[in-house]
């Protein structure tokens, strides 16, 4: 799954664990983007509606896939953020109230009516350019980890989490809910700002385990 290096035997048993759940190829880990206004990122958007329509969000909110919301896996819940679909131009302003997407190679999940007004509903995805535009007055507090596994069976992510925590001090696991069904999150370190949440994913991308940086709001 990694480059060819050099790996101790805790770095074969991470990479057999990390292996049993839905992982990505290795790219090379680069910082979240910071939640200043003026702060830019470009990647492949996502949408996401039923089953998810009338749940909570990780603010607190219920979920309403008619308004303009979205979800991103590091901005403050709250803040605001234009979306531009870059294939036809089109642009959206959404408030971020939930977390996501937690796969490697997507940087926000739409609500339906936000997905509509750039036409992203027929392809499914589409790559954008996000500007944040808003910061929410009061941030709330957590921190900064790195998601190295994604696991249906839990007991394979409590190993991982174990073996984590040796090496690193910090894990854990965090549940998930999709319409494939329950998976379990393992999530490593317990970082104050991005940059140290990227320089931990590049140090465990060099021992095989390629992740992503996602802010935990709440411990």
């Amino acid at each position: 799954m990694g480059r060819p290096v050099a790996r101790s035997a805790l770095s074969l048993t991470l990479l057999a664990l990390a292996g049993c759940g839905r992982q990505a190829r290795p790219a090379a880990a680069a910082p979240a983007p910071r939640a200043a206004p003026g702060a830019v990122e470009e990647g492949i958007a996502s949408w996401y509606g039923r089953p998810y329509h009338g749940r909570r969000t990780s603010s607190g909110e219920v979920y309403d896939m008619d308004e303009m919301t979205a979800a991103h896996r590091t901005l403050p819940l709250g803040a605001r953020v234009r979306v531009a679909n870059l294939s036809n131009g089109r642009e959206a302003e959404v408030t971020i109230n939930d977390r996501g997407p937690f796969v490697k190679d997507r940087i926000i999940d739409l609500s339906r009516a936000a997905a509509r007004r750039i036409e992203v509903i027929g392809p499914g995805t589409a790559r954008v350019r996000l500007t944040v535009i808003g910061q929410p007055p009061t941030p709330a507090g957590g921190f900064y980890a790195v998601q190295v596994g994604s696991f249906r069976n839990r007991r394979n992510a409590e190993r991982l989490r174990e073996q984590l925590e040796r090496q690193h001090g910090a894990a854990r696991v965090h549940n998930f809910d999709s319409p494939d069904g329950r998976f379990y999150r393992v999530l490593a370190g317990r970082q104050h700002d991005t940059a140290g949440a990227a320089t931990l994913a590049a140090k465990l991308e060099a021992q095989g385990l390629a992740g992503f940086v996602v802010r935990v709001d709440q411990d």
